[in-house]
């Protein structure tokens, strides 16, 4: 008998499982909520228990997405809570429980003896989930907290990783990691397609949802990662009712003033190491403060502001968030590989864009010494 492939592997699981928890990196992008949003409302619409978590709540822009409100940021609820009786000393004769008001009372009858309130213990029990499923991510450890307070459901629980960055890591028991993507809501159309068995399933939500994790990891299909594959998907999807002019809309052509001011930071804090080939700006927490913007507001400046640079290899934004130093790399020239670079700070990505992070450190700490390692490497 032939081994199935990935995707009919990860098709199989999530036919045959019914309690099924997805999670995607932190800090999203469009490509990592328009994933787990798309996944999340097909698995839903199945009749699925469905529960999407995400280390950080999505940026404002992404607000119009159906059903966001419905990423959390944490997974707690769905845990077991175990009451646990010592029989040790007495044996139980019969249990029952029923409810009384507001409260659920648990009948323990003894076989001869007592029970005593020490006997009595409660504590956390098991997730209730069958399946796990983790987009866009290329380790587990971009995940966030859901996995630095959980690392043993990952190893108890079937683990599908589905991604199409060349940095991953291959972490899941099925693996369906596509390079050739654009983007990992690409790859989950061909997914739900064969999960369904329905090219017409896909719905206007979903359709929207996935076109958005498309039209943002191309950047509306200007990046040199488009290809037709891309353009054929984005327009299936535009037929099935994707709102692709709501997408831009938002994503592109909305910007609060805070926003507009903190990419006015970005501006003036600009600088040219044009002996090295690149630009690079920063922003400070300070920054942020001073415009009252928020952190995710800063996810435009790369693609729409640096990116467009003239006469240099590569664009490089620096900010403080959430008490680390980010590193934000974007390609202006096709053959220099942006990818290289954030692996010398433990990042990764594509060669067009990438991205690192320094944990518990600032520009002022770490700034200066950020930027020589990359004029050496720019030297070399």
């Amino acid at each position: 008998m032939m081994e199935l492939s990935p995707k009919q592997q990860v098709v199989d699981i999530l036919k045959n499982r019914q309690n099924i928890l997805i999670l995607t990196h932190k800090n999203p992008d469009g490509d990592a909520l328009g994933g787990i949003l798309g996944l999340y409302l097909t698995l839903r619409k199945m009749g699925k228990n469905v529960t999407a978590v995400c280390n950080d709540a999505a940026p404002a822009a992404y607000s119009f997405l159906p059903s966001v409100k419905e990423v959390s940021q944490n997974f707690g609820g769905s845990r077991d809570f175990v009451i646990s009786l010592d029989i040790s000393k007495v044996k139980a004769d019969k249990v029952m429980y029923k409810v009384n008001g507001n409260h659920l009372d648990i009948i323990v009858t003894p076989l001869g003896g007592q029970f005593k309130h020490s006997d009595l213990i409660s504590c956390e029990g098991c997730f209730n989930f069958d399946a796990i499923v983790v987009l866009d991510s290329p380790d587990l450890e971009r995940i966030g907290s859901p996995y630095e307070k959980n690392p043993e459901i990952f190893y108890d629980i079937p683990l599908v990783n589905i991604d199409h960055h060349p940095g991953n890591d291959f972490f899941g028991k099925i693996n369906l990691v596509d390079m050739t993507a654009t983007s990992t809501s690409e790859i989950l159309v061909s997914v739900i397609e064969a999960l369904t068995g329905d090219p017409k399933f896909i719905d206007e939500e979903i359709a929207t949802a996935l076109l958005t994790g498309i039209i943002t990891d191309t950047n509306s299909f200007q990046n040199t990662n488009t290809t037709p594959k891309s353009l054929t998907v984005a327009a299936q999807l535009v037929a099935l009712g994707a709102r692709q002019q709501d997408i831009i809309k938002n994503i592109y052509k909305t910007k609060t003033l805070s926003t507009l001011r903190l990419w006015g930071k970005a501006l003036s804090n600009l600088v040219d190491e044009s002996e090295h080939k690149f630009v690079w700006t920063s922003l400070s927490l300070a920054d942020f403060t001073a415009v009252n913007a928020l952190e995710t507001e800063s996810a435009g400046v790369i693609d729409e502001l640096l990116k467009t640079a003239a006469g240099v290899d590569f664009a490089l934004l620096l900010s403080e968030k959430n008490g680390d130093l980010h590193g934000s790399l974007r390609s202006t020239n096709k053959s220099k590989d942006v990818s290289a670079i954030a692996n010398l700070f433990g990042g990764g990505g594509h060669a067009m864009a990438a991205a690192f992070q320094i944990p518990a450190t600032s520009l002022e700490l770490s700034g200066a010494e950020v930027i020589k390692k990359i004029k050496e490497f720019q030297s070399k």
